[in-house]
């Protein structure tokens, strides 16, 4: 199920911080109450191999995500002791040391099955009824909401596909764009280039003059 245009579920969750700290967290809520969008990126597992070069790329662009007024929040299945491990082991031994950001401890698979990213699938036995097949892990889902609760662009990735960090900072600049100035952004646009009004007049400008 697709959440693009839609508000994202207004589930409440546990997390955890660098410090230790366990809280509860409603991405929903709070984008809404803070007025920030936020970045949900959720990988795999902790300990494991592409998952902390991501964490850390999150990190170093977080400063950046910070400008545009953007939340940046890391999710896995993971319990939040796990997470708490991973955040005291250090990089140069697989961890994710230094990173800042609040991670989500989704144990119960409350939120990551209704957003359907996980990877599994429900079978038949014979005697027990239903079972799941695969991890049971979520893919490298990614959703950016907005100051609403509204999402305004969602990817899933494959286990083995990284993100591109600097993709996430474009679309928040193009987004707000678009809240600001109502116009529409076209292909491969970047902060400071042209957008466009969205009617033939204006594509026609546009594409006359790119």
């Amino acid at each position: 199920m697709s959440f693009t245009g839609k508000n994202f579920p207004n589930i409440t969750v546990d997390a955890i911080d660098y410090l230790g700290d366990n809280f509860k967290l409603n991405i929903f809520e709070k984008a809404k109450s803070e007025g920030k969008k936020v970045l949900l990126f959720w990988y795999p597992k902790d300990f494991t191999f592409v998952c902390p070069t991501e964490l850390h790329a999150f990190q170093e662009a977080a400063a950046e995500f910070a400008k545009r007024n953007t939340i940046v929040v890391g999710a896995s299945c993971d319990s939040a002791e796990v997470h708490f491990a991973w955040l005291n082991t250090a990089k140069d031994n697989g961890g994710i040391e230094g990173v800042e950001y609040p991670i989500i401890a989704d144990t119960n698979r409350n939120l990551s099955s209704v957003l359907g990213i996980l990877e599994m699938t429900e079978v038949e036995h014979p005697e027990y009824g239903t079972l799941v097949e695969g991890s049971a892990v979520s893919y490298r889902a990614t959703y950016l909401i907005d100051e609403t609760g509204k999402v305004f662009h969602e990817s899933v990735n494959d286990m083995p596909l990284g993100r591109n960090v600097k993709e996430y900072i474009r679309l928040v600049d193009a987004y707000s764009h678009v809240q600001t100035h109502g116009e529409v952004c076209p292909a491969n646009w970047e902060e400071g280039k042209d957008a466009m009004n969205a009617t033939r007049e204006g594509v026609a400008t546009y594409l006359s003059a790119n």
